[in-house]
């Protein structure tokens, strides 16, 4: 019998976990940091998250429905980036905002490329950065955690038009009326204030910030949940944070008065969640066993920069879409050598 020979291209090897398992189990990571900030920020954290959950699952619905797809829903990446987004937006952000971003999020930041799989940049942070453009105000205004009505009562600009309810219940909801009340974020009080949190409090959680940035400890025993199940390639995380703590010590040893220590830098803002939920999308990250590396380093040294020297006081955002960008190239520039070819000769 002539022997058969079955050509396929890669991947070669397949995992027996499906994509959404996978997904799955980044929403079961998320559950404790919503926990947390549903503890911090009360009731307001809590219709936050789920207003921008729904607004991702009804765009993601409905993208289906106008292309004549089958609901997509199952796979659990809709909601993935819908917790995403909501953890990086202030607690008491409005929630018609927050639903408008989690729409941007999705049409523009999924299904304009095609759906999942084919996403040029982690969605949640393409709804992020046009809420931030949109909603300047709203976007920086911040308030204190572990206010006492925080169970009973709404943060005042939660429910700010154009979510239209009567006077009255607005200030029964909220037991202040809309003036309300803001809060600076650690990274804001350095980069403005010069006052610098101590690392306690920034890495157990106990001071304020966005809705899930906030506990470092907390977004960390989950990321190691993930990576210890295989379901997030734990350098990229690893090498963001090393290259930002690397370059936080440059200048901290340049001029410490000036510069905050690496490890202010590590668990302020939204630096440890952009690391561990955000740079490690499986879909806008290399895949090169060099490519993560340098990816990653890339994104650390570019955050700390724009802390340092940019107007705003934080930089993840822009450093993972950045990296995002950059992805494809990285990944070609660092692809292994086949096994068994030569390397290329000088002149060719």
């Amino acid at each position: 019998m002539t022997p058969r020979i079955e050509l396929r291209t890669s991947p070669h090897v397949k995992s027996p976990t499906t994509v959404a398992q996978i997904m799955r189990n980044v929403v079961y990571a998320l559950l404790p940091v919503c926990a947390f900030s549903v503890w911090q920020f009360g009731i307001s954290a809590l219709a936050l998250i789920l207003t921008v959950t729904a607004a991702c699952l009804a765009t993601e619905r409905l993208f289906n429905w106008m292309g004549d797809r089958s609901s997509t829903l199952s796979d659990w990446s809709a909601a993935i980036t819908g917790i995403l987004l909501a953890l990086t937006l202030p607690p008491g952000f409005p929630l018609w905002m927050g639903a408008v971003g989690g729409f941007v999020a999705i049409a523009l930041g999924k299904a304009l490329f095609g759906g999942l799989g084919f996403n040029v940049f982690n969605p949640a942070l393409v709804g992020r950065a046009f809420v931030q453009a949109a909603f300047p105000v709203a976007i920086t205004t911040f308030t204190p955690a572990f206010l006492s009505n925080r169970f009973v009562e709404f943060i005042p600009t939660t429910l700010t038009p154009p979510l239209q309810i009567p006077p009255s219940l607005t200030e029964w909801l909220t037991g202040q009326g809309l003036d309300g009340f803001t809060g600076a974020t650690p990274m804001g009080q350095w980069k403005f204030e010069g006052i610098v949190t101590d690392t306690a409090t920034l890495f157990s959680g106990m001071g304020g910030g966005s809705a899930g940035e906030t506990s470092a400890l907390l977004i960390l025993l989950c990321g190691l949940y993930l990576a210890l199940r295989r379901m997030m390639d734990w350098r990229i995380p690893a090498a963001m944070l090393l290259g930002a703590f690397i370059t936080a010590g440059f200048f901290f040893l340049l001029d410490g008065d000036k510069y905050p220590t690496p490890l202010f830098v590590l668990f302020s803002g939204g630096l440890m969640l952009g690391a561990v939920f955000m740079a490690s999308d499986m879909v806008a990250s290399p895949v090169t066993p060099a490519g993560v590396w340098v990816y990653g380093l890339f994104m650390g040294v570019l955050t700390v920069i724009i802390r340092y020297f940019g107007g705003l006081n934080e930089g993840v955002m822009y450093a993972i879409l950045l990296g995002n960008a950059l992805s494809p190239l990285i990944e070609s520039i660092t692809q292994p050598r086949i096994y068994g070819a030569r390397k290329r000769e000088a002149g060719q």
